[in-house]
């Protein structure tokens, strides 16, 4: 695999460390990691997105959801069960459902945030939302004329 060297590019910019980062993240990634469980990731609307992941045969208990600085961790542990919930002795003949212990990570931008997880019918749905800050969003700026030249301008929005 081709090695980037992206130290050109962060000579002259200030907070995107975080982007070489991401490219040793994607040059380490084993491929047999990357399989199980498969999963999507939607976006559905313009500040909404849901990660979707097939964990059939897991329940609720045997998965973790973790969200650490910008990485959402989903792990799942599966605890053998040699009986039902009626109380029955159970003995697989074929088990073809895997329930191998598994860790998916998932590089969340800044503004990210988790805000519900589902989990139904075998898949496990993690909702996410993108929050922008005031700070970040666009506004209008005045434009002064000669005939208000001399007045101060107030760099500070004032609080309502």
């Amino acid at each position: 695999m081709r090695a980037f060297d992206l130290s050109p590019l962060l000579r002259s910019s200030v907070g995107f460390d975080h982007v070489n980062r991401l490219f040793e993240l994607a040059n380490r990634v084993d491929e047999t990691a990357t399989s199980y469980p498969p999963y999507n990731i939607e976006k559905r609307g313009e500040d909404a997105y849901r990660i979707t992941m097939a964990v059939a045969g897991f329940d609720q208990s045997e998965l973790d959801i973790t969200v650490k600085e910008n990485s959402l961790i989903v792990t799942g542990k599966a605890v053998e069960q040699t009986a039902t919930q009626d109380g029955e002795q159970v003995s697989y003949l074929h088990r073809g459902i895997a329930r191998r212990a598994f860790e998916r990570r998932f590089e969340l931008a800044d503004t990210v945030k988790v805000v519900g997880a589902e989990l139904k019918d075998g898949l496990l749905h993690v909702a996410l939302t993108r929050e922008i800050p005031e700070a970040k969003k666009p506004r209008q700026i005045a434009i002064n004329t000669a005939a208000n030249a001399g007045k101060v301008i107030d760099a500070q929005p004032k609080a309502a």
